[in-house]
């Protein structure tokens, strides 16, 4: 699952983190995800996360400082169905073992990594989550380029790659291609469903049926793993609205068809 939750903002009124917080972590625990990829997320949402989600453990460094300063991109894993080996958080910027800004982004930009063991079988997985600049066409690409690259230096043999984000690029576009043509190849979950429900969009701007939408939030899979369904939630919360300005969006995998 990868939901971009909104930071927390007094300045949203009605939608503010306070006014939709329950129904937002309840589509959480609806959904059960094994692996939850996190935009967006300032240190109070965490406390929040960390409190309601007892059974996930969150990784994962604020963007602006690698310690309690901005919004994180942070990885929720289920420790009931998998087991973390190892994690870390890089900057995507030319210098990404510190906090930093890189080429024409707007902010400084994170991928959370963790290398994961499922307790029932073994299988190994490689997740990363991030969310790619709003503003900084260069940073967005240049930021896809190096997720790609860390991947395919770090992944170890016979892990499986998950990608979840908020990538702030349509489907087709540039940073996208640099995930699913070459290495490491990874396949849209939109595309390669079985089963697709859901509106094409996930960006909504805190309305329940948006004027104008676009799919900007991915699930991109390893092309060993099989993608049984997936689903953009439109889910309505009390009065009518939504519980963030994007739609979460979940995807099936399986490590084998059917």
């Amino acid at each position: 699952m990868t939901y971009n939750i909104r930071l927390d903002l007094e300045s949203d009124g009605v939608n503010r983190w306070a006014k939709r917080r329950d129904q937002l972590i309840g589509q959480v625990k609806v959904m059960q995800p094994a692996i939850l990829g996190l935009q967006e997320v300032v240190p109070g949402q965490k406390s929040d996360l960390g409190r309601m989600l007892p059974n996930y453990t969150l990784l994962g460094l604020p963007r602006d400082d690698g310690k309690m300063k901005g919004e994180s991109s942070n990885l929720a894993i289920d420790r009931s169905v998998l087991r973390v080996r190892s994690s870390g958080t890089f900057w995507l910027s030319e210098t990404p073992a510190v906090p930093s800004k890189g080429w024409d982004a707007a902010y400084p930009r994170v991928a959370t990594w963790a290398r994961l063991v499922r307790r029932s079988d073994g299988r190994r997985i490689l997740a990363l989550n991030t969310h790619l600049d709003n503003a900084g066409e260069q940073a967005r690409l240049q930021g896809a380029r190096q997720i790609a690259a860390w991947l395919e230096a770090n992944r170890i043999k016979g892990e499986s790659i998950i990608v979840t984000g908020d990538f702030n690029a349509e489907h087709g576009s540039l940073p996208v291609r640099e995930l699913t043509q070459g290495e490491p190849g990874l396949r849209d979950a939109h595309d390669a469903a079985q089963l697709n429900v859901g509106p094409a969009g996930t960006f909504n701007d805190f309305k329940a049926v948006p004027d104008e939408t676009h799919r900007i939030d991915y699930i991109l899979a390893d092309p060993s793993l099989y993608v049984r369904r997936h689903a953009v939630l439109a889910w309505l919360i009390e009065g009518g609205r939504v519980a963030s300005d994007h739609f979460p969006v979940v995807a099936d995998l399986s490590s084998c068809p059917g």
